[in-house]
């Protein structure tokens, strides 16, 4: 079995959503983004994380954090890969990429973490994963720094005002 994950920015969700016929949505946005959620979308099938798309912290800003990815691979690990799912950031470049990633790396255990960043990067020249989303998973998955070390090795993405929406399949 197959499935699909669709990575998008927030202005692009709900056409994303619409074309991939998607059921599920992790929104990976900061703290009081306006943002609605698709119809398409039930509430219970919708995870908003929130949190600033920073490396360190920093004052009146909320960095990734250990829960903020404990919550993505529970969301990950409930998902019947049925239906596809979409993710999304403000930009679509660098929370949302993340986000896929580490869920292909928790979904796909049996593929390189290499493998994937270099896919990642065919899909997305302008991807640039947030590193510090990337370590956390990277330790919580026990990749013992090969997930961050495959997203240094494809280095900062191509310069864009926000990303175009891409597909990665799971399987």
């Amino acid at each position: 079995m197959s499935a699909t994950v669709h990575v998008c920015p927030m202005t692009q969700v709900e056409a994303t959503v619409s074309q991939s016929g998607a059921r599920r949505l992790v929104s990976l946005l900061s703290a009081g983004t306006a943002f609605a959620r698709p119809a398409a979308i039930s509430p219970e099938n919708h995870l908003l994380l929130t949190m600033n798309d920073i490396l360190a912290a920093q004052e009146d800003m909320t960095p990734p954090g250990r829960q903020h990815v404990e919550n993505l691979l529970a969301y990950a690990a409930r998902w019947d890969q049925t239906t596809p799912l979409v993710i999304n950031c403000f930009a679509g470049i660098s929370r949302s990429t993340a986000a896929a990633y580490i869920m292909a790396a928790a979904l796909m255990p049996h593929r390189r973490e290499e493998d994937l960043a270099k896919e990642l990067r065919e899909l997305s020249p302008s991807a640039t994963p947030n590193l510090l989303l990337v370590g956390l998973a990277d330790g919580i998955l026990g990749r013992e720094g090969r997930m961050v070390a495959a997203i240094r090795g494809i280095g900062r993405g191509a310069e864009a005002y926000e990303g175009t929406p891409f597909a990665l399949t799971i399987n």
